[in-house]
């Protein structure tokens, strides 16, 4: 009988999982609170050992022509003259592509043989000796016979299994907030970042030269701010950013306009087990690492493990959510490591710091240290193993 899996979440990593599940032999079924797939959001990129994933998924060619292909990332100060520069291997890795573009390609290898369903969400788990009966916002019960939750940092399957996220979420003491606006700077495949203490701007324009896409990292302080009060969170940037000058007053007035807004904290999740009884948590769910990471290609090579681990154990749940979590533990640690620091890295707090900053980034976009930038930037992408679960087991060792 085929072992059914309900996953949660239809970003990235629950429709990467999906592909695998079904490519060995399992029947999942995809449930995604927004009524359709995301569009747009933030660029993602991959590096290393993930470009071995992707090219296994059968998907690299699909990445590359939907790529930004993003050149520099220059660094202005106030007044907008360049003091820095960095090669775009820095943020856009061996290759870039925007979240909502990979999300896309995603859905479409699996949309034929995979179960979505959009508008709905999980709103009770009950674990039987056989299976999950699960209980939906909109939809009629259903049993599974096991539950995945890919639902981000904010994971509803984290909280209804574990408990409330803030026993295991700690804050890195930034906000972040991501939208598009009209490119009025007029960058072609070209990124700027600009810093005042607490507060920094990164924009840049790619594939579509219309679009100039906006990110903002600033210490939080006192914020408080409803996750999903969108006009609060408008309200927060505009009072965060009004005398910062440069092109920020051009971006606030293109704010107002804005539909899709992107706003959380920088933070991370610890988990002490990934997993409970036939529930298991992937991704940002199990292991936010925060910007800097390498989150989305360690969520992709963790739904392919999960899945190739559930397949050699023929099903045996714990057996396989044991070695899942057994072979990214390590992984996780040294991307959560290289993500600590992100925060005050790109957004220090004194001008003194910020200038310590912009004189790294001279001496690492150098040509002499070329290699050593590669490796450091690579680390996370690397820190797993992609194990080939199509190799008889003695191959596999």
């Amino acid at each position: 009988m085929t072992t059914t899996v309900l996953i949660s979440g239809a970003g990235i990593a629950g429709p990467a999982l999906a592909y695998w599940l079904r490519k060995r032999g399992f029947a999942p079924t995809v449930v995604e609170r927004a009524p359709a797939l995301r569009e747009g959001g933030s660029a993602v990129d991959f590096r290393g050992e993930q470009m071995t994933l992707l090219k296994r998924m059968g998907i690299i060619e699909d990445i590359r022509a939907k790529e930004t292909a993003m050149g520099a990332q220059v660094i202005v100060d106030e007044r907008g003259k360049e003091v820095a520069q960095m090669p775009s291997v820095f943020f856009s890795g061996e290759v870039e592509i925007e979240r909502g573009d990979l999300t896309r390609i995603l859905y479409d290898r699996t949309k034929d043989d995979v179960e979505y369903v959009f508008g709905d969400w999980i709103t009770g788990l009950d674990e039987l000796s056989d299976g999950v009966d699960v209980d939906f916002a909109h939809g009629e019960p259903r049993r599974f016979d096991l539950v995945v939750g890919a639902d981000g940092l904010h994971s509803g399957v984290r909280r209804l299994t574990f408990g409330d996220e803030e026993q295991f979420r700690t804050d890195l003491g930034f906000h972040t907030a991501g939208f598009t606006v009209p490119n009025h700077l007029g960058l072609d495949h070209l990124g700027q970042i600009c810093s005042v203490p607490g507060r920094t701007v990164m924009v840049a324009s790619g594939r579509d030269r219309s679009a100039l896409n906006v990110s903002l990292i600033f210490a939080s302080g006192s914020l408080e701010v409803r996750r999903r009060d969108v006009e609060a969170q408008k309200k927060a940037l505009v009072e965060r950013y009004a005398d910062f000058g440069w092109e920020v007053p051009t971006l606030l007035e293109g704010l107002g306009d804005v539909d899709a807004l992107y706003f959380d904290s920088l933070s991370q999740i610890h988990l002490d087990k990934w997993s409970q009884g036939r529930v298991v948590l992937l991704g940002d769910a199990a292991w936010c690492a925060g910007p800097g990471g390498s989150g989305t290609g360690l969520a992709m090579m963790g739904a392919y493990i999960l899945a190739g681990e559930l397949a050699a154990a023929r099903g045996d749940h714990e057996v396989a959510f044991a070695r899942y979590e057994e072979k990214l533990r390590g992984p996780v640690k040294v991307s959560q490591k290289q993500a600590a620091g992100i925060g005050t890295f790109l957004t220090p707090k004194t001008r003194f710091m910020i200038g310590y900053r912009n004189f790294l980034y001279r001496v690492l976009g150098s040509r002499p240290m070329t290699k050593v930038f590669t490796w450091i930037t690579s680390r996370a992408a690397n820190a797993a193993t992609l194990e080939n679960y199509d190799a008889p087991v003695a191959a596999r060792g």
